[in-house]
């Protein structure tokens, strides 16, 4: 362990027990607790604060207040030989929809493709997680997820969608898989709330105040803006409608706030869409078409102020990597957190979309 301005360096291993611990605390069974912090653990460890430690406090209050149905009763309902629905029945969100893509890879695996929904989860973390485990898998896949209204709509002044991600993962012929995880906001909420924990700034381009002003004050964020405008505005809109409408769930502005009342269940709605290469084309002669891809890219002259061109999700691997071997950088005040007896600190419930 090492502290540096407000941060404190964290083993890996040290940082999965101690959340773990506290999820079991508030209340999870021990593998829903453990399959969580493993999540958590990876997108601190891949330098995506948003969704690693700075969420405990709040999931180990949803989970205390019974807003997690912490004795799930997942099903999936096949509805043909390459689609179907996982009812989550509201458990642990990285719990369960680990679970769902389980059923989906193998679905994939026999018919060639699989097109799963995810109905009635919790927030559900990093996409990335689960395409980089179905690219593990041979498989190309594609994640997508709806979350609550964050967003003001291009032209607009209320929100009405969320931050809505989608990620993309396909099998090289190395060790690493090609992974792609992106918010269609500028930047996602989470990373408001990494600014907010270590007392930082954020550009200006990022969010709206209350008068819709651009702020660099995290906490005077009130919405969120789409990335490339009436683009991103657009993606978000697509994936509310695959990820809510099309499961039978509630969509846009009448999706659950993350923070208003703790005791209730969040019914989130997510897609899964996986592919076997080798319904396609030759599967070994798709992974050295993808390696080569990436080789071209890397050996492109970089720009002036680059030192090289980077696969899009590919430093966040980097990170990952030697921060598994070397610690994660965990902010001071929650790690004394995860720590602490305390289970939860009861500062979300009630709270609006930005607390």
């Amino acid at each position: 362990m090492q502290e540096t301005a407000g941060t404190t360096l964290v083993d890996a291993a040290e940082l999965q027990e101690l959340m773990k611990r506290k999820f079991m605390k508030a209340g999870l069974k021990e593998a829903h607790a453990e399959e969580t912090a493993r999540h958590l653990t990876y997108a601190d460890a891949c330098g995506i604060h948003s969704h690693g430690t700075v969420r405990v406090a709040y999931y180990a209050e949803r989970i205390a207040k019974g807003g997690v149905n912490l004795d799930p009763n997942i099903v999936f309902k096949p509805t043909s030989d390459s689609t179907g629905v996982v009812d989550c029945d509201n458990g642990m969100g990285q719990y369960v929809c680990n679970v769902a893509l389980d059923y989906a890879i193998d679905m994939a695996k026999k018919s060639g493709s699989a097109i799963v929904g995810v109905a009635r989860t919790g927030h559900s973390g990093m996409l990335s997680y689960y395409v980089k485990r179905a690219a593990e898998e041979g498989l190309a896949a594609i994640a997508m997820c709806q979350s609550d209204p964050m967003v003001v709509p291009f032209g607009g002044s209320e929100t009405y969608f969320g931050t809505n991600p989608f990620a993309f993962s396909a099998p090289t012929n190395g060790e690493k898989p090609l992974v792609f995880d992106m918010a269609t906001t500028v930047q996602a909420w989470g990373k408001v709330l990494d600014a907010r924990s270590k007392n930082r700034s954020i550009p200006d381009t990022w969010a709206v105040d209350a008068e819709g002003n651009p702020t660099t004050n995290p906490h005077d964020v009130r919405a969120l803006l789409p990335i490339a405008g009436p683009k991103g505005y657009g993606l978000m809109m697509m994936i509310d409608v695959l990820s809510g409408s099309l499961l039978g769930l509630p969509f846009g502005k009448h999706v659950s706030s993350m923070y208003h009342d703790l005791t209730e269940k969040r019914n989130l709605g997510q897609m899964y869409i996986l592919m076997d290469p080798a319904k396609f084309t030759d599967p070994e002669a798709f992974k050295k078409r993808v390696s080569q891809m990436i080789d071209e890219l890397h050996s492109m002259p970089p720009a002036k102020g680059y030192d090289q061109v980077y696969l899009p999700g590919e430093r966040s691997q980097i990170r990952y990597a030697k921060a598994m071997k070397n610690g994660i950088e965990v902010a001071t005040d929650i790690y004394e957190y995860l720590k602490s007896d305390v289970v939860h600190l009861d500062e979300y419930d009630g709270k609006g979309a930005f607390a």
